[in-house]
C-alpha cells in the first residue's frame, strides 16, 4: 500500500514524497528494530517480556510483563507462542537489541520493542508500574479475534473445501502468487481489483479474504462490508506454521 499512500500524500499537497517500497518486512530482514506504541504495550494482546535481572523487576515493572532475564531467553524461547506479538524491554539498549535479533533469528516474525525501554515507559505520562514479589513467570497467551477476523481453524477448513458456503479471496498480487503459490479452493482477486470485480463475488456466500499478513485483507474486508457482503478476514502471516493450508504452486510457462 506504500505507493497508494504516497499518491494520497501528493493529492493532499505534499511535494517531497518518497516511498520505501520494500516496507517493514525488508526493514526487519536487515535487522533494524521496530517499536510498539505505548498504547499497544498497555492494552494489546501481547506477550510482554522484561529482560532485566530478577531484582530489577521486583523494584518496578510494566503491568502484565513476564520476567525472562536475557541470560535465560534462549532456554525460554519454546515457551513463547510463535504467533503472538512479542514486545521486549530492558534497561540495557544493547541487550534488548540482541534479544530482538535472537528471536528473529529463531523464526519469530512479530517482535517489537518498548520505546525507550523501561525508562521510556516510566517517563510516559500514563506509564504505571507494579512492584513487589513475582509469583509466576509462566507465559500465557490466547489469540483474541478482533472485529471482522476469521479464526485460523475456520479459514483452514474453508481452504480444504469443508465449508461449502464460503468463498475465499486471495487479495495478493499476481507476482506474489507466482512466488508463493495459492491456497486450494481460493480465488485470486488483488486488493485494487476488488471494486471492479464485485460481480465475481457471490452475495449468497460468506466471504473470507486473506493477503500475506492481513493488512490488505483488512482493507478488502471494509470494502466488501461497504458493498453488503458477509465477510471476514484473516489477520496472520500466511508463512506462519499455524496457517498450514495446502498450497498449489502455479505452473511455469
Amino acid at each position: 500500500m506504500t505507493t497508494e499512500n504516497a499518491g494520497l500524500a501528493k493529492k493532499l499537497g505534499y511535494t517531497n514524497v518518497r516511498a520505501f517500497l520494500d516496507g517493514i518486512p525488508a526493514w526487519i530482514k536487515e535487522g533494524y528494530p521496530v517499536y510498539a506504541s505505548y498504547e499497544f504495550v498497555a492494552k494489546g494482546n501481547i506477550v510482554l517480556l522484561d529482560l532485566r535481572k530478577d531484582g530489577a523487576a521486583i523494584e518496578g515493572r510494566i503491568p502484565r510483563a513476564v520476567v525472562v532475564p536475557y541470560s535465560t531467553l534462549e532456554k525460554r524461547a519454546n515457551d513463547i507462542p510463535r504467533n503472538a506479538p512479542v514486545v521486549l524491554y530492558s534497561d540495557n539498549e544493547e541487550e534488548v537489541l540482541n534479544a530482538y535479533q535472537d528471536l528473529l533469528d529463531d523464526g519469530f516474525k512479530n517482535v517489537s520493542l518498548v520505546p525507550g525501554n523501561y525508562k521510556g515507559w516510566v517517563d510516559w505520562q500514563y506509564g504505571v508500574i507494579v512492584k513487589g514479589p513475582i509469583f509466576s513467570n509462566e507465559i500465557r497467551w490466547v489469540r483474541q479475534l478482533g472485529k471482522g477476523e476469521v479464526s485460523v481453524d475456520e479459514f483452514r477448513k474453508a481452504t480444504k473445501g469443508e465449508l461449502p458456503d464460503v468463498f475465499v479471496i486471495d487479495a495478493r498480487t499476481d507476482e506474489e502468487i507466482a512466488e508463493f503459490g495459492i491456497f486450494t479452493n481460493t480465488v485470486n482477486i488483488p486488493l485494487d481489483e476488488i471494486p471492479k470485480r464485485l460481480n465475481e463475488i457471490p452475495k449468497g456466500k460468506r466471504i473470507f479474504v486473506h493477503c500475506s499478513t492481513g493488512a490488505r485483507a483488512d482493507l478488502a474486508y471494509h470494502e466488501l462490508v461497504k458493498n453488503g457482503y458477509d465477510v471476514k478476514f484473516l489477520l496472520l502471516d500466511i508463512t506462519d506454521p499455524e496457517c498450514d493450508c495446502e498450497i498449489i504452486k502455479p505452473k511455469l510457462n
